[in-house]
C-alpha cells in the first residue's frame, strides 16, 4: 500500500472536519431563522422543537421591517452592473497592457498592484468625501467607485492570461480586415472567457456581500442594499430582533450560495488561468 492509499482516510477526514467548520455558521443561521426569538441567545446550537418552532413568522416579520424587496432590487442593479463594468473596462486595460509595451503602461499595472495591497481603512474617509462632493451618492455613482477598488486583482488576472495568448490570433484577424475594437470584442474576449467568468463570481460575491462601502458612499435616506436594510433590525439600547435578522440573512445568503455552485468551477479554472500562466 502507498503512502497516497494508506494516508487516504486522513485527508478525507481533514476535509470533511474543515468543510463542516466553514458550512457550520450558515447552518446555524438557517436553523435559528425558525425558532422564537427568546430561544435564539438561550439555545443557538439546538434544533428546533416543538417549543422553540415558530414556522415562518421570523420571514414575515423580517420581510415587514426591512423593505427587503426594494433592497433586493438595489443590490441586484448595484451588483450586476458594477460587475459588468469592471470586466468590460479591465479587459480593455489589461490587453492595452499586454500588447504595448511602454513605460506609462508598465506604471498603470503597477498602480493597479499597489491599489490591492493598500486597506480599505486609509481612504474610506477621503472617498466619503469626495463621493459626496461628486454626488455619488446613489445606485449609479457607486458603480464607479467598485471599478476604482475592484480593477486592481481584475487587470491582474486578465493581464497574466493575455500574455500567455500569441499575438499571432490578434494579427490574423487584423489582417482579415478587423479595426482594434472589433478584433477586442469578436477574438479577444472570446479567448479571455476562462478569466471573464472567473473575475466575474470573485466579483460579485464581493459586491454582494460588501456592507462598509455602500454604508459610506449612498445616501441611506433613499437607497439600502441588502447588508444595510439587515443592519436595520438593530434597534435602540443594543437591542436586536434576532429571529428577523436570521431570516433575512438566509434570504441574503441563498442567492449568491446558488450562483456560486452554479459557477464553483470556473473559479479554479480562471485562476489558474490568470495567476499561472505567462
Amino acid at each position: 500500500m502507498n503512502d497516497k492509499s494508506k494516508f487516504g482516510w486522513l485527508y478525507t477526514l481533514v476535509f470533511s472536519v474543515v468543510s463542516l467548520v466553514y458550512i457550520s455558521p450558515i447552518l446555524m443561521i438557517f436553523m435559528n431563522s425558525f425558532k422564537k426569538k427568546a430561544y435564539i441567545n438561550r439555545m443557538p446550537f439546538s434544533l428546533p422543537d416543538e417549543k422553540t418552532f415558530v414556522g415562518l413568522e421570523n420571514y414575515v416579520e423580517g420581510l415587514r421591517k426591512t423593505g427587503f424587496f426594494s433592497a433586493f432590487g438595489y443590490s441586484l442593479f448595484i451588483t450586476v452592473a458594477s460587475v459588468l463594468v469592471i470586466l468590460l473596462c479591465t479587459s480593455m486595460c489589461a490587453w492595452y497592457i499586454s500588447r504595448v509595451h511602454t513605460w506609462y503602461t508598465k506604471a498603470i499595472y503597477m498602480l493597479c498592484l499597489i491599489s490591492m495591497v493598500v486597506p480599505f481603512q486609509m481612504v474610506m474617509y477621503p472617498l466619503s468625501k469626495i463621493s459626496d462632493s461628486m454626488r455619488l451618492g446613489n445606485p449609479v455613482g457607486i458603480i464607479l467607485i467598485y471599478l476604482g477598488f475592484g480593477a486592481g486583482l481584475a487587470v491582474f488576472m486578465f493581464t497574466g492570461f493575455m500574455r500567455s495568448v500569441p499575438i499571432e490570433v490578434e494579427e490574423a484577424a487584423m489582417i482579415d480586415g478587423c479595426n482594434p475594437l472589433q478584433t477586442f470584442f469578436r477574438v479577444v474576449l472570446a479567448m479571455l472567457k476562462p478569466t471573464l467568468v472567473s473575475v466575474g463570481i470573485l466579483e460579485t460575491m464581493w459586491i454582494w456581500n460588501d456592507y462598509l462601502l455602500p454604508s459610506l458612499v449612498l445616501d441611506l435616506r433613499k437607497y439600502k442594499t441588502i447588508p444595510i436594510a439587515i443592519q436595520y433590525l438593530k434597534g435602540g439600547y443594543g437591542s436586536v430582533d434576532w429571529g428577523a435578522m436570521m431570516a433575512m440573512l438566509v434570504l441574503a445568503i441563498v442567492p449568491i450560495i446558488l450562483f456560486y455552485l452554479a459557477c464553483q468551477k470556473h473559479i479554479i479554472k480562471g485562476v489558474a488561468a490568470g495567476a499561472v500562466k505567462g
